[in-house]
Order: C-alpha cells, then sequence, then structure tokens
C-alpha cells in the first residue's frame, strides 16, 4: 500500500485515489459542498488556501494545501 503525502502531516492511500482536481472550477466546488453536506469532507489545508481536492473511491473529499501538480508528481514517485 503505497501512501502519499498530501500535506499538513496527513497521507491518503494511493490505490483509494479517483482524482485530484483544482478547486477553481464550479463543478468541483458543487462536489465539495454536497460532500460537506454529506460530512464526507477531510480538509488537511491547515487553514490555508486550498489549492487540490482529492476525491477518493470512498466518496470522501480531500481538501489539501499542495497543488494538484504536485500531489500527481508524488503519485507517479
Amino acid at each position: 500500500m503505497k501512501l502519499i503525502d498530501v500535506g499538513g502531516g496527513s497521507f491518503v492511500s494511493a490505490g483509494r485515489i479517483v482524482a485530484v482536481l483544482s478547486p477553481d472550477s464550479l463543478p468541483v466546488r458543487r462536489i465539495v459542498q454536497d460532500a460537506k453536506n454529506l460530512g464526507r469532507v477531510i480538509d488537511v489545508s491547515c487553514g490555508k488556501k486550498t489549492k487540490a481536492v482529492i476525491v477518493t473511491d470512498s466518496e470522501h473529499t480531500v481538501l489539501s494545501a499542495e497543488s494538484p501538480e504536485t500531489i500527481q508528481e508524488r503519485m507517479g514517485q
């Protein structure tokens, strides 16, 4: 099992990640809002600006202060 550092000292299993998205578009903001309404948001941004939204296969949404490119780069290693 490979763990990916998503910032803030938090890790997500690489096998569970479905998508790494930028939070700038309206559809991604809707995904985050729907997840908040269902109580499935994990915010690991530590009060910083959210730069990446990670969607998992368990329908949890992780908000990270790391850029999507950085997270994808870590997944490739």
